[in-house]
């Protein structure tokens, strides 16, 4: 794993944390960030949990035989 790959499973660890927080604060009926803004953030962060570990994988399996 390289210093890169590692940054991007750092991210996707990260951004896959604001989903399921951003899920049950929207379950729990009162956001603190209120609901929009919450929305917001889930809508961001699934796709971006995608990509970053797309590219994790993809930099690591790049990088396997160096």
């Amino acid at each position: 794993m390289t210093p890169k790959s590692g940054l991007f499973l750092a991210c996707s660890c990260i951004t896959a944390i604001a989903a399921v927080g951003s899920v049950f604060e929207l379950t729990s009926g009162q956001p603190d960030l209120g609901t929009q803004t919450t929305a917001i953030i889930l809508g961001l962060s699934i796709p971006l949990t995608g990509l970053f570990f797309f590219a994790a994988v993809k930099d690591a399996k790049a990088n396997i035989n160096k």
